[in-house]
């Protein structure tokens, strides 16, 4: 269940608020965005866990932020 104007966030039905979902959507689209890797300036950097980001194709490893990798 996704439709174009709820995104995401269409999973939570009319749950938890109207405020809190687009919140919900508005993280989670920078968090499963595509994210460039600093070392081989290519996109693939991929999250492993909370502040540890992963590059797919140079396998280069770094600490940045929870939902960025900034």
């Amino acid at each position: 269940m996704k439709t174009k104007k709820l995104g995401i966030s269409a999973r939570f039905g009319s749950k938890y608020g109207k405020s809190a979902r687009d919140r919900f959507r508005d993280v989670q689209k920078i968090h499963k965005g595509v994210h460039v890797c600093p070392k081989c300036i290519k996109p693939g950097l991929k999250r492993k866990a909370s502040g540890i980001w992963e590059c797919g194709k140079c396998h280069y490893k770094m600490a940045g932020k929870a939902y960025k990798p900034s």
